[in-house]
């Protein structure tokens, strides 16, 4: 199944393709600056049923000419990867008549080491085809911490974040630089980028002290994500407190609560039910009366 997190590592592209340009330029490789950018369709699927889909694709103009660049989000290593991305650069490449490039986009250093490959296709004593990546990750886009740099640009900052997710003695600052440039560009473009770097960052420490950041600056333009994720917000205390509330009863009540029961009763997300559990601990007799 597709992550939000998958989906946020890619769409950052769709929203500002120049954000390719600009990285790629902060690493010196050889790429001029788009002239025009156009998005083009993900299926790459033919007659045969079986069903091929790039992340996202993009045709990009130089004033060397026109290449696609196909940006690819893979959070771990894959083995099936390396023949589905030759098939990708290999069909793109024919449908179009123009050079592919493969962008591969990762948040830990071990991904990326892989994904650059070269990943090779063929037996040991003869390589057929040879799948070079160009990859992004922690190792080597740059940690936007600097305000000025930050506010100039937003795109690369949002990626700057979500590509150092796991780096706990730099995202704390990338996401605090971050939160204060947000707040120099309109409203409108400022959530898309709030909710790109939320779907980016996931669940995880940072993702829950991004949303925290969000949630408690009324600066924000409040969109549909963000009262969703405010909500969620307030029904997991809401679970919490519930559970706290039925062990303390429990205990109070002199019921012994076995570590599994204890488990399973404060990992419970469903209010509905630890609010039955809760009218069963007043009056059970024993642990088993809770779950009856």
């Amino acid at each position: 199944m597709v992550s939000s997190q998958h989906e946020a590592m890619h769409h950052l592209f769709r929203q500002d393709p120049g954000v390719f340009a600009r990285t790629i330029r902060d690493l010196g490789l050889p790429f001029s600056d788009p002239i025009d950018v156009a998005l083009l369709p993900t299926d790459l699927t033919e007659i045969d049923p079986l069903e091929r889909r790039v992340d996202t694709l993009l045709r990009i103009e130089t004033a060397e000419g026109a290449f696609l660049l196909l940006v690819e989000a893979q959070g771990h290593e894959d083995k099936k990867k390396p023949s589905s991305w030759a098939y990708y650069l290999a069909h793109l490449h024919a449908k179009y008549r123009l050079h592919p490039v493969l962008l591969v986009v990762c948040q830990d250093t071990s991904t990326a080491t892989w994904a650059r490959g070269p990943l090779t296709i063929g037996p040991p004593q003869w390589t057929s085809l040879t799948v070079h990546p160009l990859v992004f990750g922690p190792d080597n886009v740059p940690v936007v911490i600097d305000l000025d740099a930050a506010v100039k640009d937003i795109p690369l900052a949002t990626l700057s974040a979500i590509t150092h997710a796991d780096d706990d003695s730099v995202i704390g600052d990338i996401m605090s630089t971050l939160a204060t440039a947000l707040r120099s560009i309109d409203k409108p473009d400022r959530v898309i980028f709030a909710e790109l770097t939320a779907l980016g960052l996931g669940k995880g420490p940072a993702g829950q002290t991004w949303r925290q950041l969000m949630t408690v600056d009324t600066s924000f333009f409040r969109s549909e994500f963000w009262e969703e994720t405010r909500a969620q917000t307030r029904a997991e205390t809401r679970a919490e407190t519930r559970a706290a509330d039925i062990v303390e009863i429990l205990e109070v009540r002199e019921i012994a609560v076995p570590d599994d029961v204890r488990t399973r009763i404060v990992t419970c997300t469903d209010v509905d039910q630890l609010a039955t559990w809760l009218r069963r601990a007043a009056k059970a007799d024993s642990i088993d009366d809770l779950f009856a």
